[in-house]
């Protein structure tokens, strides 16, 4: 395995009060493979902080140890200034209420209408009388644009309005921290852009944190506020758009995957004996 550099340093940072998510020399190891190696993260509070980095090194991972539904091999994992990992199954469950989750896929339920689906967290987690509850949830529809289609089921949705009605649904709760896997993955032009501007305006509208797990470069670069890239698991660019620029004039990794270079430090060839030996013939290595 080619070995990756690693961004310097634990980032300095905001204050505490002003930090929503903070990783200290967060390591994730799996199955005997190490996934996540020694990160120094920090999540500004009522920014969007954008996670980039080839598919398969480790983004997902760090999302689920933000959530608190993986916990760290070692180092530290803040999410609204508690010690994720030290919680009790109460205090857990309470800090995930205030955190909101949109999924690669949706995951809408396919039973339920566009309302109930998201009603669904209100109806779980409060004791709220229905009427209100109704109007909850039509505001967050009209906030996506979705209130027309509340009597619909996920089988009668776009790919785009599904993904939109499960945005509703990840911020029903009024959470104070969003994350979203790859949320525009299987979209087109159209329902991309759409999905990038209610980010955008849900983030400043209703002082949400949101951190966007994400392999779509320029999107990201014109919606987010802060960046970090991953390669191999490891840091090796942060910033904010400028720095990541002068980064990738530096950094032939960070440099190839903002520019979709296919070939560099990761190689556009499998690890293979010479050519020669190959054509010569003989048994494979």
């Amino acid at each position: 395995m080619t070995k990756t550099p690693r961004a310097g340093g634990p980032p300095s940072g905001p204050a505490n009060d002003e930090v929503a998510v903070r990783l200290i020399g967060a390591s994730l190891r799996r199955g005997g493979r190490e996934i996540l190696r020694d990160l120094d993260l920090v999540v500004p509070r009522g920014r969007i902080t954008a996670v980039m980095g080839p598919s398969g090194t480790g983004k997902t991972s760090l999302l689920s140890l933000v959530s608190g539904e993986l916990a760290p091999s070692k180092g530290q994992v803040f999410v609204e200034g508690q010690d994720i990992n030290t919680l009790d199954r109460r205090r857990l469950y309470a800090l995930r209420r205030r955190m909101g989750m949109l999924f690669q896929e949706g995951a809408l339920f396919t039973d339920l209408s566009v309302f109930d689906n998201v009603a669904f967290p209100l109806r779980e987690h409060t004791r709220l009388p229905e009427a209100l509850v109704r109007v909850i949830v039509l505001l967050k529809l009209e906030a996506v644009g979705l209130r027309g289609a509340a009597d619909l089921y996920p089988s009668e949705l776009s790919g785009g309005m599904a993904r939109r009605a499960a945005l509703a649904r990840a911020v029903v709760m009024d959470p104070a921290v969003v994350l979203y896997d790859e949320p525009l993955t299987g979209l087109d032009p159209i329902s991309m852009g759409v999905i990038l501007r209610l980010i955008r305006d849900l983030n400043h509208t209703l002082g949400l944190t949101s951190v966007v797990v994400s392999h779509d470069v320029q999107e990201m670069l014109s919606v987010a506020d802060h960046f970090y890239v991953l390669a191999d698991g490891r840091l090796i660019a942060q910033g904010d758009r400028e720095s990541l620029r002068a980064q990738a004039a530096a950094s032939p990794w960070v440099r190839q995957f903002l520019e979709g270079e296919a070939d560099g430090p990761v190689p556009f060839h499998y690890p293979a004996r010479p050519l020669w030996d190959d054509l010569l013939g003989g048994e494979a290595a």
